[in-house]
């Protein structure tokens, strides 16, 4: 381990003195710093309007699904008045309709009595939502509408307002939604596609642009692209270059040795983790998993823990990302594994109906390494396919059909699966039957909301009776008083783990625990 660091350390020092030496760099390096600038503002500029597009999606959704509930009559003064109150409360919706039978019988806003009525939908989503994009059909006053109908409702969208990019001078952008032209400023702009585009900053000199392409996949894949005079970027940035060009090396080297500081600092924890890895040093902590009813003690999760030479233990919120990053989080995985089976053995086998959760990362469900492994582990210490839960989080239900497919393989296998951290992301109760699961854990941030006036004191109820709904046992994760201990049996929590019952313990500790809870709650 010294001999990587001084190893490291000499690296970055001669790589300091080279760029010292390489005066001429410098005008490089600043360029390419004013790309990273120009990058890291659109990417920004990007990433707000993506995140922005999303949120009107849902929103627009969701208030189409609130008409369907109201209670006053169609086409009523009380009904129009909230149509009304809708739209106006929303500047970008320029009209809501009612309609029955392919007929518009009402509405509020811009749009002809009749309503729009183009011939084919762009797309139809399994909530039930139907989408027409921008086009000639869709035209109202020279302005061509976006199209969102759910129910009994639909309404009309003026797609210029999600492209809000502030002061445009000479600049041209364009929004596409899952591929769509949605909207441009100014409208009618001559764009390339996002498909033709890298991700990025691009410099086109034949054509004297400067051409910015983005993407963001979350809720909808959406792609963002402008293009700008290069005259522009060089104004922009011209003084930064000449006075970086004049303060010269000083300036240069501090940066890139803070840099290279860094990036030794991450590369040698990587380094160590391979190494902490194959010399198996990584332990394994088990923290009870406790039935609320009874008091028992079913089971436990098991916790990766690592300390490094001279005993400096590194936290999991740490070197569980630097594993995902370095692209070893399946050996990690699988480091945890073996530890389990191995220091767990003998209780399983003497209690079998308790079982040891394995947390899985979104990585380890990209292919069936981890189910292989599991399944070796488990058939050399004779143990049966019960005695592992798996644990997976919600990011990993992204890549949907991967980890559908290999989730139905571990059940069929004997495994129940959890999801772990529930309520942290973007899921629903839709989305979640499409998998099958047997268990949801309930995020500690609305455990430690119990009894609060918090904005997600509400959030952990509608949670459970989404589990309920779904025939889900319940886990509570970080209890910590005896009044969230009262509340969660008040509302059908099956099992809690905290530190009001433990914390995470060694193998032998947790043994310990293990055997005294059984001999208190026989």
């Amino acid at each position: 381990m010294l001999r990587r660091r001084r190893i490291m350390f000499g690296s970055a020092l001669a790589a300091l003195v080279g760029v010292a030496l390489l005066f001429g760099s410098i005008v490089w390096f600043l360029w390419n710093e004013s790309v990273n600038a120009e990058e890291a503002n659109a990417g920004g500029l990007a990433d707000a309007l993506g995140r922005r597009t999303e949120h009107i999606f849902l929103d627009t959704r969701d208030m189409l699904a609130g008409f369907d509930h109201l209670t006053a009559e169609r086409c009523s003064p009380e009904h129009l008045r909230a149509l009304q109150d809708a739209a106006v409360s929303r500047p970008y919706v320029r009209a809501i309709g009612y309609w029955h039978a392919a007929q518009r019988q009402c509405g509020v806003g811009f749009v002809p009595g009749e309503g729009l009525k183009p011939t084919r939908a762009d797309r139809i989503y399994d909530t039930g939502v139907i989408a027409w994009w921008p086009s000639p059909q869709t035209d109202v006053g020279g302005v061509q509408l976006f199209l969102m109908r759910f129910g009994d409702h639909d309404v009309a969208i003026d797609p210029s307002l999600l492209l809000d990019l502030g002061p445009m001078e000479r600049r041209q952008a364009g929004l596409w939604v899952e591929k769509l032209r949605m909207a441009s400023s100014p409208v009618g702009a001559q764009l390339p596609l996002p498909e033709t585009l890298p991700v990025g900053v691009t410099m086109d000199r034949a054509q004297g642009r400067v051409v910015s392409h983005f993407a963001r996949n979350g809720l909808l894949p959406i792609d963002i692209v402008a293009i700008e005079p290069i005259d522009d970027f060089w104004h922009r940035h011209a003084q930064s270059l000449a006075i970086g060009a004049g303060v010269g090396l000083v300036l240069v080297a501090a940066w890139i040795y803070l840099i290279l500081r860094y990036s030794r600092h991450q590369l040698s924890l990587a380094t160590e983790l391979r190494d902490a890895l194959a010399e198996g040093e990584i332990r394994v902590h088990y923290q009870p998993v406790i039935e609320l009813k009874t008091g028992r003690c079913v089971g436990a999760e098991a916790l990766a823990r690592w300390e490094r030479d001279g005993g400096e233990a590194v936290s999991p919120d740490v070197f569980i990302p630097v594993a995902e990053e370095s692209g070893q989080v399946q050996d990690l995985t699988i480091a945890v594994l073996r530890t389990t089976v191995r220091e767990m053995r003998k209780v399983l086998k003497e209690f079998p109906a308790i079982s040891i959760n394995l947390n899985l990362a979104p990585d380890d469900l990209k292919n069936d390494r981890i189910g292989t492994e599991v399944a070796r582990c488990l058939e050399i210490a004779g143990l049966p396919t019960n005695s592992l839960k798996l644990e997976i989080t919600e990011r990993a239900l992204v890549n949907s059909d991967t980890s559908r497919a290999l989730i139905r393989a571990f059940r069929d296998r004997g495994h129940q699966v959890a999801v772990d951290d529930f309520g942290t992301g973007y899921s629903s109760l839709s989305y979640l039957q499409s998998f099958e699961l047997d268990v949801l854990k309930i995020d500690k941030s609305f455990v430690d909301a119990i009894g609060t006036e918090a904005a997600t004191s509400q959030v952990i109820v509608h949670v459970i009776e989404m589990a309920k709904s779904l025939g889900l046992a319940t886990v509570a994760e970080g209890v910590e008083t005896p009044d969230q201990v009262v509340w969660l049996l008040a509302h059908g929590v099956s099992y809690g783990q905290g530190f009001i019952f433990s914390k995470p313990l060694p193998a032998g500790a947790f043994i310990e625990f293990f055997r005294a809870n059984r001999r208190s709650h026989p």
